[in-house]
């Protein structure tokens, strides 16, 4: 299904890496003294070890659960007409700074090696209480890299719940989720606005917050997929872009209040339209953090679980078929009863993976800094070997960013996309392949 503006602009797109590639910001000093000519490489991880997905160990159906019609036909009648993406971006008027004007200890979060060649950041006031988490583009919804017109990012933040506590001190007692739409036509000049998470309820004639820490984000054609781990079985919760609904009061509620509909702040909400249970029983593993794979055919989601450092059993890897039925765009191939099952499963000796990232027959993944303040690894795995980058004359692999962040391919322009605290950043595909050797 073609979905605003599918493949096109494939040359403008080739114009634009060449821009990117000849005008790469020099942001390794910013983000650390370590010098990037120290960097090395290293196979001590392993290499993925393919495992059967009808076994115990790689098999996880994921079964599809849809809102039902009546609630959503129900809320736009009280709410007012559903918007689009393009409403978002009109009312996006919160400015992304440049790196050159962000705090010396937001930058320090950036990578090491390699460097990013785009970051900007969010500002302080206007996060405060939120934790980074999940990132998406424009890139990842259509292959021309745009939605309509417009190029994309989408950032996703929480507050609370079951996220625990904030960048800037404890969690509070509520938990919200919501996403920064930012209008990125302009590479210099970024600006953002906000629309909050949400699930319908009540038959529709009511919504609350979704309460889920956001770890991963995928936006497909018009749907929107968001891990979560709210209750006992949610997986994925979907959103469509479609039916962006317009809050009407300025209030730290959510849902119906006096005089209309309140976000928590944000102007816009995103109603769910539906969701992914996992299947019932013990120590069913969930999926934590999710990205796009264009190089399969058809589409596929990639998804990882969160293992600790210290337990006794290595972290599975997924890959889901994506729906090439037009009258489920956007959604998980499925068959009988609703199902969505693996085509692919895997094992990593990689713990604490917080970011997934698979093209081709290469994975990356984002492993957790071991200090707060310190930084991750960036592994790339196939079924062969396992490589990632050392820097400084310690022989250390923790050169990537710091904090929380997902990992995005926008396949168009050949950027990887992430997120590093209030930092958001961008860096060549090829830059991470060269640096891996």
């Amino acid at each position: 299904m073609k979905h605003r503006g599918r493949h096109r602009r494939r040359r403008r797109g080739r114009a634009l890496r060449a821009t990117l590639a000849g005008t790469a910001l020099a942001l390794t000093a910013a983000a650390t003294a370590i010098s990037a000519s120290q960097a090395t490489v290293t196979d001590a991880d392993g290499a993925l070890q393919p495992i059967g997905v009808s076994t115990a160990a790689g098999r996880l159906p994921l079964t599809e659960h849809r809102v039902p019609e009546r609630w959503l036909d129900r809320l736009a009648s009280q709410m007012g007409r559903p918007v689009g993406v393009d409403a978002v971006l009109d009312d996006a008027d919160r400015p992304l700074r440049d790196a050159a004007g962000c705090p010396a200890a937001d930058k320090h979060t950036l990578p090491v090696e390699p460097a990013a060649t785009r970051a900007y950041c969010f500002d302080a006031a206007d996060t405060r209480g939120w934790r980074p988490g999940a990132v998406t583009t424009s890139g990842d919804a259509d292959d021309d890299g745009r939605w309509g017109e417009h190029r994309v990012i989408l950032s996703g933040w929480t507050r609370g719940g079951t996220g625990g506590g904030s960048m800037d001190g404890p969690a509070p007692e509520r938990g919200l989720a919501k996403v920064a739409f930012v209008d990125a036509d302009d590479s210099a000049r970024l600006r953002y606005s906000w629309a909050l998470l949400a699930v319908p309820v009540d038959g529709g004639r009511d919504y609350r917050g979704l309460v889920s820490p956001l770890s991963g984000m995928v936006w497909y054609q018009d749907k929107l997929l968001v891990t979560t781990r709210e209750g006992d079985r949610d997986a994925l919760y979907v959103y469509d872009m479609d039916r962006i609904q317009r809050a009407t009061v300025e209030s730290d509620a959510v849902g119906r209040v006096r005089g209309g509909w309140a976000a928590h702040g944000s102007r816009y909400v995103l109603p769910a339209v539906g969701s992914y249970t996992l299947p019932g029983g013990d120590g069913v593993p969930r999926p934590a953090s999710v990205s796009l794979d264009r190089s399969t055919s058809p589409d596929s989601l990639v998804a990882s679980e969160w293992v600790p450092a210290d337990a006794d059993r290595r972290t599975r890897l997924w890959r889901y078929p994506l729906s090439r039925d037009p009258a489920r765009a956007g959604l998980l191939a499925t068959g009988s009863g609703g199902r969505a099952n693996p085509v692919e499963a895997y094992e990593t000796g990689t713990a604490e993976v917080r970011g997934v990232l698979a093209y081709r027959s290469r994975w990356y993944l984002d492993r957790a800094p071991g200090t707060p303040d310190g930084h991750g690894t960036l592994w790339r795995q196939d079924a062969e070997s396992a490589r990632a980058t050392e820097c400084g004359t310690d022989g250390t692999r923790h050169c990537w960013s710091g904090g929380s962040g997902s990992l995005s391919y926008w396949e168009e322009t050949g950027e990887v996309w992430s997120q590093s605290g209030r930092m958001l950043f961008a860096l060549p595909l090829a830059s991470i392949d060269r640096a891996l050797g």
